[in-house]
């Protein structure tokens, strides 16, 4: 969601800033804006404008802002719609205070009402702006006292920064149940709501807690609780540049990111095996004897990252022999779950800010359970308040529709399924190391699928005025034709649903009539229960009714020959492996429907990478 950024230092702040903007544009925004402090008693010079940064930028070359101390965000909307008098930073009514902020203040409207009541007017229809006024009352020359004495009187989750005409050297940030980090360089330094945003200056950073208020200097880094007493972030390194986050060619991120699948699976598993046999899962932290005492499994995720939990269930229950359940993390503590400390939940998320599942992460902690996150961002706020970590190194994706991150959560769940075998002896270490050699043939699987699906191109241009599209799949073909009919409608904004194959008499079958497209996914034919035959079976059934059908089956599979219309083709793997290779295909359809139909399938509308509140 909303991108922040701030900086102090020797450069043009403007600049800095605009490029950080640009580097979060692929988080979701509806509107953008910046801060900078003029030097030489100038004050705060304020930009901003509804749309797309474009326009942002465009009105900054009218009149450009010197100076070395500056912010800027784009928004999301949530309280107010995104016009320009609604978009960050906002200013107090003596225009000497400009902040910018994401998440929700829920106590905003008895904050206006009182403020209005003393004579404060505000100008917009947003929760932020109440903050700009409550730091011009409690400013007495330290920023980062105001900060810390208004924060005490919000309440919700929130990231704030700010800047004050009367403190031309300093930045100041927040942060509740929101993301913050800071940057460290060389007589400069950041803050940002992602290492992207000044990935280009330094990959060296800070890791921010809970209620803490940071102030930065040029050449200095202060943090404090909210009571103020002092404290100090975590440092680490980010182990990629900004080249990892460029396009390196391709038109688009997302196309580039489809294309480094095999890659991240590999970096995902790299360096997981020992010459012994077993697996290492150092970040996990949780000791053999606590996974031993696990009598349940709860996964908790939300969109793409649900569905990789739910093909970690499969493996779970298959290899571990523990009930394990799949949950959508904003419904997980709402229903009460029964947890205790015998309960390992798993949480998925990309960013690790993902606000539904942190909240589910501490349901469960307050519960009793032992939680495990993984997670493609280092030093995010999931795996900080989780138990242990699995890291999917999948590096930066920039791409608000999940790719190679999706592949790489699959990919770490087969990991923490076959560690869970291994600490509780469910099976032998050779077995183990087996199916990860297996395992680590995948990538070069993935390749060939991304080697072969031009027909697959072809075939999506010639449905771009289909109004609905269906995908039915079974056992882990089900989650696979959930996440194909998601990419779908992320990117093309079109109908599409996917529906366990087996449901399909119980009710949309009903749907199918003349010309409407099916992707069937396939078991393989030596997947368990005569589940091959019973999908084959299913495909008959919607083409005798008129569906379109497009069958994605293995090479070697002979019964699907006649009854698809269009059949997509992808390499044998284990059966439970199979959603690696099957994915692969229905995202580059959805992406090649969405560029044939003209939209920009690195920024959908209405949709931010990293959704950051409830």
């Amino acid at each position: 969601m909303c991108g922040i950024v701030g900086y102090v230092g020797s450069k043009q702040a403007l600049d800095v800033v605009v490029d950080g903007l640009r580097r979060l544009e692929y988080r979701g925004y509806d509107s953008a804006g910046v801060a900078i402090i003029e030097p030489g008693g100038g004050g705060v010079q304020v930009q901003r404008r509804a749309g797309k940064l474009a326009n942002l930028e465009k009105a900054l070359a009218e009149r450009s802002v010197p100076g070395s101390t500056g912010m800027g965000h784009t928004r999301w909307a949530t309280h107010g719609p995104p016009t320009d008098r609604n978009a960050h930073p906002h200013s107090s009514c003596d225009g000497a205070v400009a902040v910018i902020h994401n998440g929700i203040i829920e106590n905003f409207a008895a904050l206006r009402a009182r403020l209005e009541a003393a004579g404060h007017v505000l100008a917009s229809d947003t929760d932020t702006e109440v903050v700009a006024h409550l730091l011009e009352e409690h400013f007495a020359g330290d920023l980062a006292e105001a900060m810390r004495a208004v924060c005490r009187e919000l309440e919700g989750a929130f990231t704030l920064v700010a800047v004050h005409r009367d403190a031309p050297d300093v930045v100041v940030g927040a942060r509740r149940n929101s993301p913050l980090v800071v940057g460290i360089g060389e007589g400069e330094n950041f803050l940002a709501s992602d290492v992207a945003a000044f990935i280009a200056h330094t990959r060296d950073a800070l890791e921010l807690g809970q209620d803490q208020v940071v102030e930065l200097r040029r050449d200095a880094v202060r943090i404090t609780g909210f009571d103020g007493t002092p404290s100090e972030g975590r440092p680490y390194h980010v182990d990629w540049d900004a080249a990892a986050a460029e396009k390196s060619g391709y038109p688009y991120f997302m196309l580039k990111e489809i294309a480094e699948q095999p890659r991240a699976v590999a970096d995902t598993l790299r360096g997981r095996l020992a010459g012994d046999g077993q697996l290492l899962l150092d970040e996990v932290r949780l000791a053999d004897q606590e996974l031993r005492d696990v009598d349940k499994v709860f996964i908790v995720a939300c969109g793409s990252a649900f569905y990789a939990g739910l093909v970690a269930k499969y493996a779970i229950e298959h290899w571990v022999r523990l009930p394990c359940e799949v949950e959508i993390a904003s419904e997980f503590r709402y229903r009460d779950p029964v947890l205790d400390r015998q309960t390992l939940v798993v949480a998925i998320s990309q960013s690790g800010e993902t606000m539904d599942t942190l909240m589910a992460v501490r349901h469960a902690r307050e519960q009793g359970a032992r939680v495990l996150a993984i997670c493609n961002t280092n030093g995010s706020t999931i795996p900080r308040e989780s138990d242990g970590v699995l890291y999917t190194r999948a590096g930066p994706e920039v791409g608000v529709a999940a790719t190679k991150t999706f592949l790489a959560q699959i990919t770490a769940t087969y990991l923490l399924a076959l560690h869970l075998a291994q600490v509780r002896g469910t099976k032998f270490g050779d077995e183990i190391a087996a199916i990860v050699r297996e395992l680590e043939a995948t990538p070069a699987l993935v390749e060939q699928v991304l080697d072969t699906v031009e027909p697959v191109r072809a075939l999506a241009r010639t449905l771009v005025d289909a109004k609905a599209v269906l995908f039915l799949g079974r056992h882990v073909g089900y989650p696979v034709a959930l996440e194909g009919a998601l990419k779908l409608k992320e990117l093309a904004y079109m109908h599409a649903e996917g529906f366990p194959a087996g449901e399909l008499k119980h009710g949309p079958i009903a749907l199918i009539e003349e010309g409407l497209p099916v992707v069937v996914i396939v078991p393989s034919p030596r997947a368990r229960d005569e589940l091959h035959a019973k999908v084959v079976s299913n495909i008959s059934e919607i083409r005798a009714r008129g569906a379109r059908t497009i069958v994605v089956a293995e090479h070697g599979d002979d019964d699907v020959i006649g009854l698809a219309d269009h059949l997509i083709r992808v390499p044998r793997t284990p059966v439970l492996f199979a959603p690696l290779v099957t994915v692969v295909p229905l995202q580059v359809f959805a992406c090649e429907l969405a560029l044939a139909r003209g939209l920009d399938v690195d920024q959908p509308r209405n949709l931010a990478k990293s959704v950051t509140v409830e």
